[in-house]
């Protein structure tokens, strides 16, 4: 009962929110029955966790409990956090800990790949894992537009007496279908969870050429010191590198970035990397940083891997092209998120504000997809409550390229545990994930207090 009223007290607020353009209108959208009224069970098989969580129908103010297949740290994650992505092929993968597990049917049947303890000839000399360091590791994972699965996982003060961090790169080859490994020793005190993304080719630079290259940054570094990070032209063997200064001082270049008349393979609905990678792939070739320099103007990775400044401003740094051509950048100020779209290029942006109001005292982590093919776009927000706990949030905006406001909000688990982010935390979630399958269904991370560690629940409910 509390949390219909609460949806009904945010369909009120979204409704006075505005949509398009400056806010000033307000679109009508009558639907007379609920959105679930259409909906079906895509996975007619019983998962060994399903729990029921509170969907509101943001058009009649209705709600209703609608079920998710619900995932503990062993499928993957580690005691503070999830690394959720997905493929073209439904494929759900994790690496929330330290290798990639992965799963082809929704989470029934679950593998994961751990490099063998030999030399791998085409890398460096592999060091192992210090016996009793297990699950200490962690990393980052994403599809490229080729096929390939990039990914890497970080393990923190092992070798010995050197204690230096250790970085392995795990690649799985499309073209030959099989999972690689190569380890990459970092000589810096602290690494921390990586962001990982992919620089579209073809790559031709000082490090070598390659269908693609693989930037790996830490979050400690990316978050405390822009000193740059790991990159690579085969996902395997990863050089150090440096981010340009904020300042800028060269002339700014031109790139197109209208592809909305482009065919654009599925791909680009699930290469998406973390919003805290603040980085987005071009799909003519390279990479844009957005909102990088002080100026407001953004940076771009060009297929040298060099960096220039690029004469294009984002309302964002965290951005997103999908399928479809379209750029979405999200933009959150105090308990108020704003998602930006364009259509043409980064040159006009429509919008449409999600106020949390006096719901939220605080926001403690969010992320953001969408998917062109299936005209959708959904937010995940995890906030403190006014009353205490966090919440975990999920909306989803069926038919975006029509109407940016959102048809349904779910909240996911019970809502009923306090945590935060960061090492000393007695109850930690460090980060939102979030990823889309082929079908539309929602993978996400949360956390509540039928578990110590984060948990993720995978939609099962559909509209037909």
């Amino acid at each position: 009962m509390r949390r219909a009223l609460l949806g009904f007290t945010l369909a009120l607020s979204m409704v006075l929110a505005g949509c398009f353009g400056d806010g000033s209108g307000v679109i009508e959208v009558e639907q007379k029955q609920p959105i679930w009224a259409d909906y079906e069970r895509i996975d007619p098989q019983a998962h060994e966790v399903e729990r029921m969580f509170v969907t509101v129908d943001l058009r009649t103010n209705e709600s209703t409990n609608t079920t998710w297949a619900v995932f503990d740290a062993s499928y993957g994650g580690n005691c503070c956090e999830h690394y959720l992505a997905t493929d073209i092929d439904g494929q759900i993968l994790n690496i929330g800990g330290e290798y990639p597990v992965f799963s082809t049917d929704r989470g029934h049947i679950w593998d994961t790949y751990i490099p063998p303890a030999l030399p791998d000839q085409q890398c460096r000399t592999f060091v192992p894992t210090n016996p009793g360091q297990e699950g200490l590791g962690e990393g980052s994972i994403v599809q490229a537009t080729n096929g390939d699965i990039i990914s890497m996982s970080w393990f923190p003060y092992v070798g010995g007496d050197l204690k230096l961090d250790k970085f392995y790169a795990i690649l799985y080859d499309e073209s030959e279908g099989e999972w690689k490994w190569c380890y990459n020793r970092i000589t810096e005190p602290f690494y921390d969870r990586s962001w990982q993304v992919e620089v579209i080719g073809p790559i031709d630079a000082s490090i070598g050429s390659g269908e693609w290259a693989s930037i790996v940054v830490s979050n400690f570094w990316h978050q405390t010191q822009n000193a740059g990070g790991q990159i690579s032209v085969d996902g395997l063997n990863y050089y150090p590198f440096q981010f340009p200064g904020r300042d800028g001082g060269d002339p700014p270049i031109e790139v197109d970035l209208n592809f909305t008349t482009a065919d654009l393979p599925a791909y680009w609905d699930v290469n998406k990397p973390h919003k805290e990678m603040r980085a987005f792939p071009v799909p003519s070739g390279g990479l844009v940083f957005p909102a990088y320099y002080n100026n407001g103007n953004a940076a771009f990775m060009d297929t040298s891997l060099e960096f220039n400044e690029l004469s294009i401003q984002f309302p964002s740094e965290y951005c997103q092209i999908d399928r479809s051509g379209t750029i979405h950048c999200v933009a959150n100020q105090g308990t108020s998120f704003v998602h930006y779209m364009s259509v043409d290029g980064a040159v006009t942006w429509v919008n449409h504000t999600y106020d949390l109001g006096d719901r939220a005292s605080s926001i403690e982590e969010w992320e953001f997809q969408g998917n062109g093919e299936l005209d959708l776009f959904v937010l995940n927000v995890r906030y403190q409550s006014s009353d205490g706990p966090d919440v975990d949030t999920v909306y989803h905006v069926r038919g975006y390229s029509e109407d940016m406001s959102p048809d349904t909000l779910t909240y996911i688990g019970q809502g009923d545990l306090d945590s935060t982010s960061g090492a000393g935390n007695d109850i930690r979630f460090d980060f939102a994930s979030l990823g889309l399958l082929n079908d539309g269904g929602v993978v996400v991370a949360y956390h509540d207090s039928t578990d110590p560690d984060p948990l993720f629940a995978v939609e099962l409910e559909l509209p037909a």
